[in-house]
């Protein structure tokens, strides 16, 4: 619903300002998204994909050549970018989806579990990259069920079960008394009953 792509049935969403249901060209001009398990013309290359985003996007095509040339080589597709997309891993369609939500140079990036199927170089690599968005201005809202992810990378964390804020603020007053964050969201939300077993296991 923040984004555009769900019409929601009460209240609103504003990106910087700009009402996302009233002027929606505006609002995701200045988004980028990356949905979790997005699906991708996977018969394009990682720079043909990337290439025709941002023509959609309108990007000039000078600028759009350069912007690609940024994004491939700081993700490390090296060879890759000539790969069909289809052949490519979980990790790396991850990485490609980023490049296309970086692309169009938007000030809010919403990313869906972004580190999901990552390797570890290559999720020092995104961290460094959304470090780098943050430090000049751009803001980045991560939704993950990862809470030491959250905890490494967020410095405002919003707790959410069944459609409900339970708990919101720096990641210091959320975690509150609790060891982690984890422990906090458990004992927000609810713990399950703890495990039995499975006495033919034993």
């Amino acid at each position: 619903m923040a984004v555009g792509l769900l019409r929601p049935d009460g209240g609103g969403a504003r990106v910087f300002g700009t009402d996302v249901w009233a002027d929606p060209l505006k609002a995701k001009s200045m988004i980028g998204v990356l949905p979790d398990g997005m699906a991708l013309p996977e018969r394009l290359t990682g720079r043909e994909l990337l290439t025709y985003l941002g023509r959609l996007r309108g990007i000039p095509r000078e600028e759009l050549n350069r912007r690609v040339e940024d994004l491939l080589r700081e993700l490390g597709f090296g060879e890759a970018e000539d790969t069909l997309v289809i052949e490519y891993s979980a990790g790396m369609r991850k990485k490609i989806g980023l490049a296309g939500a970086l692309l169009h140079a938007p000030r809010l990036l919403v990313l869906d579990e972004p580190f999901e199927a990552v390797d570890p170089i290559s999720a020092s690599t995104i961290k460094g990259i959304l470090r780098s968005f943050t430090g000049a201005g751009g803001s980045v809202i991560v939704s993950s069920h990862v809470m030491a992810l959250v905890e490494q990378i967020c410095d405002h964390v919003g707790v959410i079960a069944q459609g409900k804020v339970l708990a919101s603020g720096p990641i210091d007053g959320v975690r509150g008394g609790h060891a982690g964050l984890e422990e906090a969201f458990v004992d927000l939300v609810g713990a399950p009953e703890p495990v039995r077993g499975f006495a033919w296991l034993a």
